[in-house]
């Protein structure tokens, strides 16, 4: 792995865990991921999920979890696990840029993760609580990102 793949993985890695986070609390910090077009339109936006794993093969692919839909029961936020499914980001090149990081994907799109405030932070702090429901070994098992389904509770 090349100094270049080494600094952009480890700013990677640090914004997803929130070890950005101005108070050192990393459940204050996180990171979102905004996909544009090859024209510079913004295709999508979303918070990620506090796990990925990077594919250490030819692949060049990194799997994260992006937080989309959930609501709010009464009895708190929830999210059904079915539809907050893995996804992979297969890329060709990515840098760190500024406070973030940029990947040119494989499809011509760009994606770049960068720390999440506004709507995107406070979606990863009701995945925070939620979470917090989930037995260990649902949470493992969220966070091993090797499965495109889900079978157990919240699906």
């Amino acid at each position: 792995m090349t100094a270049v793949q080494q600094q952009w993985r480890r700013r990677f890695s640090d914004l997803v865990a929130g070890n950005h986070s101005p108070t050192g609390d990393p459940v204050d910090a996180g990171a979102r991921l905004v996909v544009s077009d090859p024209d510079g339109t913004e295709v999508f936006r979303a918070a990620l999920a506090r796990h990925h794993r990077f594919e250490d093969d030819e692949d060049q692919v990194v799997w994260i979890r992006p937080l989309v839909g959930g609501q709010d029961t009464g009895d708190g936020y929830l999210f059904n696990l079915g539809l907050v499914r893995r996804r992979s980001l297969s890329w060709t090149q990515a840098c760190v840029v500024n406070d973030g990081v940029e990947i040119d994907l494989a499809t011509g799109q760009k994606a770049r993760i960068e720390p999440a405030d506004g709507p995107e932070l406070e979606q990863l702090t009701r995945w925070d609580d939620f979470t917090n429901r989930l037995s260990p070994d649902e949470d493992a098992a969220l966070g091993r990102l090797d499965a495109d389904s889900w079978h157990g509770r919240y699906a």
